[in-house]
């Protein structure tokens, strides 16, 4: 499905205005939303979670391309320079194909951070914790395929813990019970990091600390992902510049709307959402 706006316009230069746009099945993405306003406090933000279809985690590759790209179109028209899909099982499915029908709009997307555990684990042995779309995913299969024989990868699927986070529970009691499943066999092997390889799940710090305690190094994407963001606005000459106060950022939702409004202290709009009856080659 090819795109009808792009990223980038003749007429964008130096204090480029337009917002950035960024997308999760929830609100695991407002993890990375943090990162990218502390590095970037000038860039205004329109984020759209797609709560009637979160979680994305077991829904099929077709679907969330479907998704995916109709998430995309609507970004455009609100005039977007570049979008971060701020969700790991997101970027798994459909990382590719938007970059391929949007081809002049810079994406960023999320991984698991598997590469910089690996190189600063010092007992050889690392966890992740993710959601079953991302373990099915290329990117995190090359990396995985890419260290065997040299650091030892464990995983685990975070199974229920997404809905916990969107139903604002990410520490309670119930989190941290179930997490004490998905990390146990992870802990009883050894693991020296832990790479957390869905955006929700950095809401799950209080109650992973807890079963963990503080030794046990925390691999969180969102820094890196700000930093690949600033890297490719400058180099389109699509940085904004200063301005006194805050930028407005705009949220948007395509079912419950309360945990994003809850969490962000802003009013968000409802957006009856429609994903595309087109198929999405993947």
């Amino acid at each position: 499905m090819p795109a009808s706006s792009t990223g980038s316009r003749k007429s964008d230069g130096p204090g480029c205005a337009r917002p950035i746009g960024m997308f999760d099945s929830g609100v695991g993405g407002l993890s990375i939303l943090q990162s990218v306003a502390a590095l970037l406090p000038g860039e205004a933000v329109c984020y759209f979670a797609d709560t009637a279809h979160c979680p994305y985690g077991n829904r099929p590759s077709a679907e969330i391309a479907g998704l995916c790209h109709s998430i995309v179109h609507f970004l455009l028209e609100q005039n977007c320079k570049l979008i971060i899909v701020a969700c790991n099982t997101a970027t798994a499915m459909a990382i590719d194909s938007l970059r391929r029908d949007f081809p002049h709009t810079p994406f960023v997307g999320i991984e698991p951070a598997t590469k910089p555990a690996a190189a600063k684990s010092r007992a050889g042995i690392i966890g992740v914790l993710a959601t079953a779309g991302t373990f099915q995913g290329r990117l995190f299969n090359e990396t995985r395929a890419h260290l065997d024989g040299k650091v030892r990868v464990l995983t685990a699927e975070g199974t229920g813990l997404v809905e916990l986070v969107e139903a604002g529970h990410g520490d309670s009691p119930e989190a941290e019970a179930l997490l004490r499943q998905h990390l146990g066999p992870m802990l009883a092997e050894g693991i020296d990091r832990l790479v957390l390889g869905c955006t929700h799940f950095p809401f799950l710090r209080g109650a992973i600390r807890r079963i963990v305690g503080e030794t046990l190094q925390l691999e969180i994407p969102g820094e890196a992902v700000a930093r690949r963001t600033r890297q490719l606005l400058k180099e389109r000459g699509l940085l904004a510049s200063r301005q006194p106060g805050h930028p407005c950022h705009h949220f948007f939702a395509s079912g419950n709307t309360s945990t994003l409004a809850a969490m962000t202290g802003q009013a968000v709009t409802k957006i009856l959402f429609a994903p595309s009856l087109l198929p999405v080659v993947l």
